[in-house]
């Protein structure tokens, strides 16, 4: 886990005020902070510096609706997000939720709130490193670029879909651990029932993209009837059956 003062949080809110207030609580707690008062600005600096480990968006932006800054957003890795808005209309907050959100804090707030909630959902993350290049280099083959929804494979560059990419995110998010299934569907596809075969087929997309020998699978593990990882001892695993002796 990296420290908290490497942790990168971008607050995204037109209301300078604010802003600031949350700006300035979030560096007491030791976070590396960074404000744009415009969703467009932020998500053309998140393509060319890479992703924070947590977004803070506001609903009501000049230019482009938080909605969609997050939907834009979620294409290039499970960010997790708090929605910080005046609109307190419990149908916009549920479909926030349901979508995009993490959480969902409703102005006006105690800033003391906000770094609760927001150290509450970091601490749900067991490796921060993904996201503190533009570039996460695996190893001297693999490099992902998860700002422009690509990778890097010896000499090759290679495109994720969103899907993909959100998939490749939280693998990478949790290396070493094995993701369950219904996590990974939940987060990927939050506001929808989603069926297994789904998901095999989209890891089994993603897997034939990244692994140079699919059958012999270097990355991306299977663990039968329980999910899939990242950065396991690939020895003792194989590529759809899952993890034997």
């Amino acid at each position: 886990m990296m420290l908290k003062d490497q942790q990168r949080i971008t607050i995204v809110d037109d209301d300078y005020k604010l802003a600031q207030l949350m700006k300035d609580a979030l560096l007491d707690e030791g976070y590396q902070v960074s404000v744009f008062y415009d969703g467009l600005p932020f998500l053309r600096d998140v393509r060319e510096h890479g992703l924070p480990h947590l977004a803070l968006i506001d609903l009501h932006l000049p230019g482009i609706h938080g909605f969609d800054v997050s939907k834009n957003l979620k294409t290039l890795g499970d960010v997790p997000i708090v929605f910080v808005s005046n609109e307190s209309d419990v149908e916009t907050v549920i479909d926030g939720l349901g979508r995009f959100a993490d959480d969902y804090l409703i102005k006006p707030f105690d800033v003391r709130e906000m770094v609760v909630r927001v150290r509450r959902i970091l601490s749900r993350i067991s490796s921060t490193d993904y996201v503190h290049a533009p570039v996460t280099a695996i190893d001297d083959q693999l490099a992902i670029d998860f700002a422009n929804s690509c990778f890097t494979l010896g000499d090759k560059t290679i495109t994720l879909t969103p899907i993909e990419a959100s998939l490749l995110y939280i693998l990478v998010q949790n290396t070493g651990s094995i993701v369950p299934s219904s996590r990974l569907t939940a987060r990927v596809w939050p506001s929808e029932e989603v069926p297994d075969e789904t998901l095999r087929v989209h890891m089994h997309r993603l897997r034939h993209k990244l692994e140079p020998d699919p059958r012999r699978p270097r990355y991306i593990q299977t663990e039968r009837g329980v999910g899939y990882g990242f950065g396991l001892d690939h020895r003792a695993t194989n590529g759809e059956g899952g993890r034997h002796s």
